[in-house]
């Protein structure tokens, strides 16, 4: 008996040592032997990109929320369609929005210079949303890494799991909760939107149809963004109206004034749970970064791929 309860003693501890083996997978050294270069070859194309174009760095921090909500953060995102493969690209939210995939294609090929076959698309975007927000101004923090890549996406996971800029509180509440990400992490997160551009289609019915938005912000909208579904519906606004191409607490700012561009955007100052925590960000934007740096690592540890899960692509577009 006694060595009975023994032996499942040893196998309880087995398992919670495997159990937190895997969840350590992911750590902040991981490259630090096999490809201690690929930080510095990152943020060289990063900031090349930035330099070139502003908004590419929201875009490359979309692209990684875009990728860890639908399998997690497994690179599924970036894989082009082909005849007998449909990827994400094309869902609705990322259908002719999405950005950014030939940045992460010169950083691939530079990182596969100094290392070749070694860092994962999937580490790759992380490391590069990390880079897109420092680069704009935002906080610094060590980002982990010992992701691969899938071999798989999910075109329907892409259209369900991903809030739609008409989404209210309770919506974006429960899809952040069901990638393990709280209420707190999604208004953090949400502050992303103080870089980048939205198109018109996006928050038309916000700016011409709701009450809850400063009149002369709406009105100034609305000279760019005709009323009539499918006309000027690629017009681009900023998502920030004071400063789109730098990492501030503005756009907490713009939320108490009205000014907030997405009907998602408002939804977080509009007299419900989250307006005490918008309220926090505008007096202090030191709590702003720090509350947004944990939620893009708790973005991060949404099921990565480890171990001999998944692969290390050669291209970010297709599978090996």
């Amino acid at each position: 008996m006694a060595n009975r309860a023994s032996g499942a003693a040893a196998l309880m501890l087995l398992l919670l040592v495997l159990a937190s083996t895997s969840s350590a997978q992911l750590s902040t050294g991981f490259y630090s032997s096999s490809c201690p270069g690929v930080y510095t070859a990152v943020k060289s194309v990063v900031k090349a990109a930035i330099a070139k174009e502003k908004r590419m760095g929201a875009s490359i921090v979309r692209l990684f929320f875009h990728d860890c909500f639908v399998q997690g953060c497994d690179a599924s995102l970036l894989l082009d369609d082909t005849a007998s493969f449909q990827g994400e690209k094309m869902a609705t939210p990322n259908n002719g929005s999405v950005r950014g995939f030939e940045v992460i294609d010169a950083i691939k090929s530079a990182v596969e210079k100094v290392c070749p076959g070694v860092v994962s698309c999937a580490d790759i975007l992380a490391i590069a949303a990390r880079d897109s927000v420092v680069t704009l101004g935002g906080p610094n923090w060590n980002v982990k890494v010992g992701r691969r890549d899938s071999t798989t996406a999910s075109f329907s996971g892409a259209n369900n799991n991903i809030p739609p800029p008409t989404s209210g509180l309770g919506n974006l509440t429960s899809l952040f909760a069901a990638q393990g990400l709280s209420q707190k992490d999604m208004v953090a997160l949400s502050g992303a939107h103080t870089i980048g551009l939205s198109r018109c289609t996006n928050f038309r019915a916000h700016i011409y149809n709701e009450t809850n938005i400063d009149g002369a912000f709406a009105r100034t909208r609305q000279s760019g963004c005709p009323s009539t579904s499918g006309t000027g519906d690629n017009n681009l606004a900023p998502l920030d109206l004071q400063t789109p191409t730098v990492f501030e607490n503005n756009y907490y700012k713009n939320l108490i004034s009205k000014k907030g561009l997405l009907h998602s955007d408002q939804e977080l100052f509009n007299g419900g749970a989250t307006d005490a925590q918008v309220q926090s960000y505008v007096s202090s934007q030191s709590t702003f970064f720090a509350d947004f740096v944990t939620g893009m690592i708790n973005m991060g540890d949404i099921t990565p791929l480890t171990g001999s899960n998944g692969e290390i692509r050669k291209n970010c577009r297709r599978i090996n």
